[in-house]
């Protein structure tokens, strides 16, 4: 039984920071697995925002993210990063992260969070 525990999201001004992190237990060992992170807002379809793989010496971000979005994990403690600078009121939304086990094709996510909420306001 693999679950997927976000937290750190919280209610910031345009311009901050904000760090999520998610944890896994359960499952496999972590390295096992490539991690992603979605975000969804009310009415609209998840998106992803970004991902991370195994080893975490390879990421991908959406372009409306990139420069200012971090992904970063840490296989000892069951732990992946999204760290955001430079909010803005287009990053509101409810933000999730997801499994996938290592070698599976592209965009198959097993395992899914709860989510955190972000709100960004100007």
């Amino acid at each position: 039984q693999v679950q997927l525990v976000e937290s750190g999201g919280g209610s910031v001004q345009a311009g901050t920071s904000l760090t999520l992190s998610c944890r896994l237990s359960g499952g496999r060992t972590f390295n096992d697995y490539d991690m992603g992170w979605f975000r969804q807002v009310p009415g609209k379809a998840r998106v992803f925002v970004g991902s991370i793989n195994w080893r975490g010496d390879n990421t991908h971000y959406i372009d409306s993210v990139k420069g200012r979005f971090t992904i970063s994990r840490d296989n000892a403690k069951n732990t992946v990063w999204l760290q955001m600078d430079n909010l803005k009121f287009e990053d509101t939304a409810r933000y999730y992260c997801a499994a996938a086990l290592a070698g599976s094709p592209a965009g198959r996510y097993d395992y899914w969070g709860q989510g955190t909420q972000v709100t960004v306001s100007s």
